[in-house]
């Protein structure tokens, strides 16, 4: 049986109709970059976000650079964040000039470790540590942060609070929608993503009418009016074409992120029933609504060696994320080891995405469990 990691083609087909009409529309328009597709996409992911405004842009990388860029972070500052992450998350912060510091992450959600991060403001020289000015946590997998002691910390000390929600669109915290908690929120559109474009895409959300109009003048460039710059900016467009698909596949979304929870509690049935639970650790669900943008389970030993064994059934999965920020060859300036965060170490070489997009069949789940018990039986 063939079970492939994502199967874009199979949700393609549920809206097939529906994107060749709307991009037809695109074309006879000749409307591409901005315009009304874009502001539609925004006004409706704002309200599907809980968050006052939104603002389209070229990719999800793009999102976290610009919102740094709005919120005045460069050469001199650093920002917190998580070792446990896509390079984006880290890469932006460097790309604007800042100094990334890391925190480690907590062991169930993999998300960044409150703990840790008091522990870490503990340890910073003073003079590093008034240097501070902004966090960024991520909602890895598709489950929110531990927001509320964090925004406390941030809030306590005025640092920006730029939420990478990248995975996490629909995610909640205690009833608060994933995007809508800190200064600014980051979400892509890449086609992997629970809602994906046909292409690169992001957005940022923010809930301060002010922050809103500063995005949307450091998208274009940093011009008001056109040709007019008091600031420089950056080309953070996001293509109409882009923006009609994703505005189509967001009226299937809350059925996609359904049929992925179901999934995911049909594999922890599946996995009990095997007699699997002590050998492969499951997702831990701290919060109400994880979206399950992947779905990651953990084994003690042998990862790399169940991987292959897999992909020799058939059967798609990934690592996510091998090496560490922190072991980055391109941070290896900031002196940091291995052992530093051995809790993000730890999830580097353990843990192995398995299937959850929404049109897996149950026999495909079925057989996914049964070769990986077979793989431990060996």
């Amino acid at each position: 049986m063939n079970v492939p990691l994502l199967d874009l083609k199979a949700q393609y087909r549920t809206i097939k109709d529906r994107v060749l009409e709307i991009t037809r529309q695109v074309y006879d328009s000749q409307y591409f970059i901005l315009g009304p597709r874009v502001e539609d996409l925004e006004k409706k992911i704002a309200g599907y976000c809980r968050t006052g405004h939104a603002v389209g842009v070229s990719s999800g990388t793009d999102a976290l650079i610009l919102s740094l860029m709005a919120a005045g972070i460069g050469p001199g500052d650093r920002v917190i964040s998580t070792p446990y992450t896509f390079f984006a998350t880290a890469g932006a912060i460097a790309r604007v000039g800042a100094t990334p510091v890391f925190v480690d992450i907590d062991p169930d959600t993999y998300n960044l470790s409150p703990d840790k991060l008091e522990e870490t403001i503990a340890n910073l020289p003073d003079d590093a540590l008034k240097t501070v000015k902004a966090v960024i946590p991520v909602h890895l997998y598709g489950q929110c942060a531990d927001m509320d002691p964090i925004l406390e910390v941030a809030a306590a000390r005025r640092w920006v609070v730029i939420e990478d929600a990248a995975q996490a669109i629909g995610a909640e915290y205690k009833q608060r929608r994933a995007g809508s908690m800190g200064d600014y929120g980051c979400f892509s559109f890449f086609p992997s993503k629970n809602l994906g474009a046909f292409g690169d895409g992001g957005i940022v959300t923010t809930g301060d009418p002010q922050v809103y109009n500063r995005l949307k003048i450091l998208r274009v460039h940093g011009s008001q009016p056109k040709y007019y710059h008091k600031v420089v900016g950056g080309n953070f467009r996001l293509d109409a074409l882009q923006a009609a698909i994703v505005a189509v596949k967001l009226d299937y979304l809350d059925g996609w992120t359904t049929a992925r929870q179901d999934n995911a509690a049909r594999y922890r049935g599946l996995f009990a029933s095997a007699g699997l639970t002590d050998r492969v650790h499951l997702p831990v669900e701290k919060e109400n609504r994880h979206i399950y943008n992947q779905f990651i389970i953990r084994v003690d030993a042998d990862r790399d060696e169940l991987r292959s064994y897999l992909g020799e059934q058939g059967i798609g999965t990934e690592v996510y994320y091998p090496v560490p920020m922190h072991l980055q060859d391109c941070f290896s300036e900031l002196g940091y080891q291995i052992g530093d965060f051995p809790v993000a170490e730890q999830a580097a070489n353990q843990t192995l995405a398995l299937p959850i997009y929404p049109e897996l069949t149950e026999s495909q789940q079925a057989y996914v469990v049964e070769k990986i018990g077979a793989f431990f039986s060996r």
